[in-house]
């Protein structure tokens, strides 16, 4: 390394040829060598038997919801909930609940007529989804008509906004994705959670009251580290114990292993998902599989957070997060209380 700036050249002695941190390189290396399992048999998928995926996508433009519950049901899965789903603002029915059902009908059709069980399905319901309502009609309209789970503003909170902008049109402007907007912009024309107090608001508080009653799953969603703190009071003061982190890794979230470790004390899931260590957001799978051993597995699920055409179906990606944690150490055991006997408790599966 003659000439090279010595600082530069000590980084330089840590990376791996390709500018891999070599620590990561090293590690992953012996895990790809290293981990065996059942070999693959298209199209069912195998390593999935019992998983639960808590966070699947299947809106506009993503994986179709029949065929990636077909498939789910062929590869031996407990179930998914879709969080999203093509049709879930027309007009004949509430909401989710009823596009799922017919899903489910069509599902079961087909296992009638291939003799595959069919895996179980659950729908969920973002606040920003009103459809003209006011939130709290909307939340109870939701629920009454059969939603499992509720999350907290997604794609319109001021924390997403912040990070990697939005449509334009969703606050009344020209273009097709806005820049990440400064904090106070996208304060002024996004969806926060908090008052001016910290505290969080009387409709979203209400929010987390009538989920506690309906006894459904509910998300933190996107929101900032004060919201998720504050979301975790209202959890402890109405006595929820299906209260969920999404993504805790992925930077709208972002949050340390302390924090994760405080969080999972006050009985909130830590919910990990492919999404974080896909190409995309590229979190080290070991980095992952480590917090969840320091963290403990009474508190923490996997999902997919998949449907976009660039991920894997969400059986694959089921598949791989579940396989990449027992390749960075979690045991079989580990594994299993994370995919299938969590998700099971949040979704009284």
């Amino acid at each position: 390394m003659d000439g090279m700036d010595p600082e530069l050249a000590a980084e330089a002695s840590l990376r791996a040829p390709n500018g891999a941190p070599h620590d990561r390189f090293v590690a992953s290396y012996r895990a790809r060598m290293g981990y065996r399992a059942e070999p693959l048999a298209p199209p069912a998928i195998t390593d999935v038997e019992g998983a639960i995926d808590i966070h699947c996508h299947a809106h506009e433009g993503q994986q179709d919801a029949l065929a990636v519950a077909q498939l789910a049901s062929a590869s031996g899965m407990g179930g998914l909930l879709f969080k999203s789903i093509v049709g879930r603002d027309r007009t004949d029915v509430v909401g989710p609940a009823g596009v799922v059902r017919e899903v489910e009908r069509d599902l079961a059709a087909w296992s009638e007529s291939t003799g595959v069980p069919p895996t179980r399905l659950w729908s969920g319901w973002i606040t920003s989804f009103t459809r003209g309502r006011g939130m709290l009609e909307a939340c109870r309209a939701n629920l009454d008509d059969g939603v499992s789970a509720v999350w907290m503003p997604v794609f319109r909170s001021a924390n997403t906004l912040s990070k990697v902008g939005g449509p334009p049109a969703w606050w009344g402007e020209a273009g097709d994705w806005s820049d990440p907007l400064p904090w106070d912009r996208a304060l002024a024309v996004g969806e926060y959670t908090l008052d001016e107090r910290g505290r969080l608001k009387p409709e979203y508080r209400e929010v987390f009251r009538m989920a506690a009653d309906a006894g459904v799953m509910v998300s933190f969603a996107h929101g900032t580290h004060e919201e998720i703190f504050a979301m975790a009071d209202a959890v402890r003061d109405l006595g929820i114990t299906r209260a969920v982190v999404d993504h805790p890794f992925s930077p709208f979230i972002d949050l340390s292993v302390a924090q994760l470790t405080q969080l999972a004390a006050a009985g909130v899931y830590l919910n990990f998902t492919y999404d974080e260590i896909s190409p995309l957001l590229g979190v080290d799978p070991k980095r992952m599989a480590d917090a969840i051993r320091r963290i403990g597995t009474d508190h923490v699920t996997l999902s997919s957070d998949a449907g976009e055409p660039l991920f894997p179906n969400t059986v694959e990606a089921m598949r791989l997060i579940r396989a990449h944690m027992r390749a960075f150490g979690l045991t079989d055991e580990q594994v299993h209380q994370i995919s299938v006997v969590n998700p099971g408790r949040l979704l009284d599966a």
